[in-house]
């Protein structure tokens, strides 16, 4: 998990036992501090027990909220009684943070039911989410509508609003490169700037041509392009591919990295095929494979969009994420298929994998021009697929998101191939051709679906398919 922020509120009512408040605040940040989570909260000092009941008390929330803008990623109300609805709302209202919010309510005890000590958090919480809808503030619930601060359960419902505040944040200010122009043939891979602009993703484009103007401007004895040959054989098995081509990588690599460090951008696509295999001889997999693998998400054919789908899989489980193809159908199995790219898979998909040419543009264009490909099975283990789509047509940005698995397969290809199971995958299917989604698809080895449904859609507010 990475280091997040988060501001809680601990709400109270006066009507309700005050020591309720002073546990529960003392409770939630003991659980946040174990999970490595940060937080911003009042101190008994500046209202009692550091709660929430007055409005003078939410003004001050506010201004601590405030102030703590820039490190706060997520808000947690935590109501250990009842807790007062105004309060909360006029916390968040004022402390001007367009952040995930998640609503906690702790269970009573069955056995402590007088007015000493019950806390009535279950109708609280009620009321708190009804104040926070008129303020039109989206907000996340737990898995169950009370829950104990200390259980099990709820460390869980706090891991998955992790991803989501990480989801949120990440897709805040994204910026995004695209190398090359589309090839002419992915009519599938198209997408709208102006609606990623709006959603606060930008798009820095640059040509082929640039980019090789400064390929050629490097010396084979520039320290920088050493360093890079080395990245690429200490990645990767290069036993059967040539200096040359591996030469050629180096060069190209570097210059993507230089242009990527520059404009602060944290993923990209390239024009993968065939103006690079034909005019400089090489594909350039592996350099999107090893940035795919150190958090930099990379794409084949210009796919943008494809891209933001591996970047959202990535940010909600912190590991690398690949883009794929759905490829085949697996027999007569209807909730398998073959998926397979030719390939830039991150090598942490494979068990082992090795540098190869593309078995396809070989075909054509000659082996010489097409080294560069990571080949390699994936191994079986947990799978969430995303894809992301912009709809020019109604203006608005969709997506769809499911779990599988990659099992072992008994297939032999080329390239970056395995099997994925999907529970009810034809309906699945059914989906993406019926509300035209694209032929690639993001997938990453973790369990993240129900995260990144609730990130963008309640969040975001982009339609969403989650397939169960």
């Amino acid at each position: 998990m990475q280091k997040l922020t988060f501001g809680v509120i601990v709400g109270n009512r006066g009507f309700f036992p005050d020591a309720l408040a002073k546990e529960g605040r003392e409770d939630m940040l003991a659980q946040l501090k174990a999970m490595g989570i940060g937080s911003v909260a009042l101190t008994s000092e500046q209202t009692k027990h550091g709660s929430v009941e007055t409005f003078a008390d939410a003004k001050k929330c506010a201004k601590l909220f405030t102030e703590h803008s820039n490190e706060i990623d997520g808000i947690i109300v935590t109501l250990p009684n009842f807790g007062d609805e105004k309060g909360v709302t006029e916390s968040i209202k004022r402390s001007g943070l367009n952040v995930p919010v998640l609503i906690h309510a702790e269970s009573d005890d069955m056995a402590k039911m007088t007015n000493a000590n019950r806390r009535d958090s279950f109708c609280g919480k009620i009321s708190v989410c009804n104040n926070l809808n008129q303020a039109m503030i989206p907000y996340t619930l737990t898995a169950k509508h009370t829950i104990g601060v200390k259980s099990a359960d709820f460390k869980k419902d706090l891991e998955k609003f992790a991803s989501v505040c990480a989801i949120v944040k990440g897709l805040r200010n994204l910026r995004f490169g695209a190398i090359g122009a589309r090839t002419g043939a992915f009519n599938t891979v198209r997408y709208s700037e102006k609606l990623l602009e709006a959603n606060g993703i930008a798009i820095e484009t640059i040509d082929l041509s640039e980019i090789l103007g400064k390929v050629a401007k490097i010396n084979d004895n520039d320290a920088l392009l050493k360093a890079k040959l080395n990245a690429i054989t200490s990645y990767i098995n290069t036993d059967n591919v040539p200096n040359d081509s591996i030469m050629k990588m180096a060069k190209f690599g570097l210059v993507i990295d230089n242009w990527m460090k520059d404009l602060d951008l944290r993923g990209s696509a390239i024009q993968c095929w065939t103006s690079l295999q034909e005019f400089f001889g090489i594909m350039p997999c592996t350099l999107m494979s090893m940035m795919s693998e150190s958090l930099l998400p990379s794409a084949c054919e210009v796919d943008i969009a494809g891209l933001l789908g591996m970047y959202i899989l990535q940010q909600a489980s912190q590991t690398p994420s690949a883009i794929l193809d759905w490829n085949n159908n697996y027999g007569d199995d209807p909730d398998k298929c073959v998926v397979f790219h030719c390939s830039n898979l991150p090598k942490s998909f494979f068990k082992t994998t090795e540098m190869d040419y593309n078995a396809i543009i070989g075909s054509v264009m000659g082996k010489s021009c097409s080294y560069g490909t990571v080949s390699g099975k994936i191994k079986p283990g947990p799978a969430t697929y995303c894809r992301i789509s912009t709809n020019d047509r109604n203006g608005n940005i969709s997506a769809y998101v499911g779990e599988g698995k990659f099992v072992d397969c008994d297939i032999e290809s080329f390239g970056g191939y395995g099997v994925m199971e999907i529970p009810n995958m034809q309906m699945l299917m059914q989906h993406i051709c019926k509300f035209g989604f694209e032929h690639h698809v993001a997938v990453s080895m973790s369990n993240y679906a129900a995260a990144i449904n609730e990130a963008l859609t309640n969040y975001m507010n982009w339609n969403v398919y989650l397939h169960q």
